[in-house]
């Protein structure tokens, strides 16, 4: 009761004197003080969800507002000028790059050994010697050539061979390298010139010097053997220290840069390139001096794994980039992510499971080549194919629909349109390096390590973007100097085609100071 009095003193009546007879009943003081707490819980929970409603309006803005509260690109203040002058730098440092390559050694260096067969050896196994080796020469190949009696002649049959392989240690003896003498069926094929057969392939050297007894059926051979040049294996390993060190540096920069603005403000492609950047450095391969240091296949298989991580998740990159600019609102995991995931996994299993399981083979079988045994491959390489094609139509699929949705969008399309460009350079430049360029590695690692380096430069903020995100975002600065028509109509600024954006400030703040 003396709570319920103390409640009746607080509020005072109208009058200004004592409280209503009915409030001094118990039941009347009750439901008084009920119906005003029932309000205020009304009150509270309808502030809670307009206020939720605003958060999940700031975390997921919709329409052409989302564009507008993405931390700002270095793309979007770039002139033509600019533009030029950015693939202009992309040519020279992967021409850079390709000179290197072309100037600089071979990369496979090959010796003849020439076997001359007479008449009571030509059934028989002979002995091949390889030239001495070294951890830089990497790989040993033994390569064979066959020389007819008769030129223009078309020839195809089957060769059957005998190889053993011995490694040769440094007191002379010589182990077998496999406890087995290997049996093949290599197919002959002869148009004017015959094709090279690869007799015996090592992936990596245990021993200083190997034996090999081969025999062959009644044929005048060639016989040659390949190795890495020693000199190249050196300039690779500076090639990649470099990429190593320049990757580090592009990712450290790019991170500095997005560090004053949310996560949640990131645009799509600023989140992939912290994902890209980091796969790029793993892609360089920082522990490829290991493979000279340890005499196993595993530096050669981390290699090839980082290699296929980094390119599915290139191809990943395009997927939803492609997708993602033109969907509003929240990308679900169901029906945003899980289809791209599944394509490009399907493409990384297949890839990593050729690569683990030649190199198993190779390990094993030294005569083993996956371009001649084909039987274990065939089912796997159909279902690579598919799944590649399904890749490029959904990929196709997806450019298409972006560019016809979203090319009159005044930051889209800039987006989309340099996205595409460089995309379509690159992958052109690719098919010329696989098929015309002779330094095809130096010149494929330069090419997606300067692609990468370019979009970062373009999707990093600049230096003034903070500042200009927060003044155009603030109502009271954005709103300061407009005037009453152009907060009524609009003003012409707004429409503007994007160019040079500190030029286009200039110049509208020459005009409004002579106005």
């Amino acid at each position: 009761s003396q709570g319920s009095g103390r409640r009746c003193r607080r509020r005072p009546s109208p009058a200004g004197g004592r409280p209503p007879a009915a409030s001094a009943r118990g039941g009347g003081r009750r439901h008084g003080g009920a119906r005003p707490l029932c309000g205020e819980l009304k009150r509270f929970c309808k502030r809670l969800r307009e206020a939720y409603r605003e958060i999940k309006e700031d975390l997921t803005p919709y329409r052409d507002d989302r564009y507008y509260r993405l931390a700002p690109m270095r793309l979007y203040t770039l002139s033509k000028r600019h533009f030029v002058l950015v693939f202009v730098v992309f040519f020279i440092c992967f021409g850079l790059t390709v000179f290197i390559g072309i100037a600089g050694p071979n990369v496979i260096e090959t010796s003849v050994a020439r076997t001359d067969l007479n008449n009571s050896l030509k059934l028989k196994p002979f002995n091949l010697s390889s030239p001495p080796l070294s951890t830089y020469n990497q790989q040993l190949w033994l390569t064979c050539v066959v020389e007819l009696d008769q030129h223009d002649v078309s020839l195809k049959r089957n060769v059957t061979m005998t190889v053993k392989v011995l490694g040769v240690v440094k007191d002379g003896s010589t182990p077998y390298v496999n406890n087995q003498v290997h049996n093949r069926t290599r197919l002959l094929s002869c148009a004017q010139k015959c094709s090279e057969i690869i007799v015996a392939h090592l992936g990596y050297l245990n021993y200083t010097q190997y034996n090999i007894f081969v025999s062959f059926e009644d044929l005048n051979k060639l016989t040659y053997w390949k190795t890495y040049n020693p000199t190249f294996s050196q300039v690779e390993i500076w090639f990649r220290f470099v990429f190593v060190v320049l990757t580090f540096m592009v990712t450290c920069l790019f991170a500095h840069s997005l560090r004053k603005f949310s996560m949640r403000d990131w645009g799509i492609e600023q989140k992939w390139m912290s994902i890209l950047l980091p796969l790029l450095l793993l892609y360089n391969d920082p522990f490829f001096p290991l493979s000279f240091l340890v005499n196993s296949w595993f530096p050669g298989m981390l290699d090839d794994l980082f290699q296929s991580l980094f390119l599915c998740a290139l191809l990943l990159f395009w997927l939803c980039v492609y997708h993602g600019i033109r969907v509003q609102g929240e990308r679900k995991c169901l029906t945003f992510y899980l289809p791209k995931f599944f394509i490009v996994g399907l493409l990384w299993l297949a890839s990593v499971t050729l690569g683990i399981w030649q190199t198993v083979n190779e390990v094993r079988d030294p005569t083993y080549q996956y371009r001649v045994d084909t039987g274990n491959f065939q089912g796997m390489k159909i279902f690579f194919l598919v799944v590649a094609t399904t890749y490029i139509l959904y990929l196709l699929f997806l450019i298409v629909r972006a560019c016809s949705e979203l090319r009159n969008m005044p930051y889209v399309d800039l987006r989309l349109k340099f996205l595409t460009a460089l995309t379509f350079i690159v992958l052109i430049i690719s098919i010329v390096i696989l098929y015309l360029l002779p330094a095809e590695f130096l010149s494929f690692y330069g090419l997606l390590n300067f692609y990468l380096y370019t979009l970062a430069f373009v999707y990093s903020p600049s230096k003034n973007a903070l500042y200009e995100s927060q003044l155009k975002d603030n109502p009271a600065f954005s709103m300061l100097n407009d005037s009453d028509d152009d907060v009524i109509y609009g003003s012409d600024y707004e429409e503007m085609p994007l160019q040079n954006g500190q030029a286009i400030r200039a110049k509208y703040k020459e005009e409004s100071d002579s106005d």
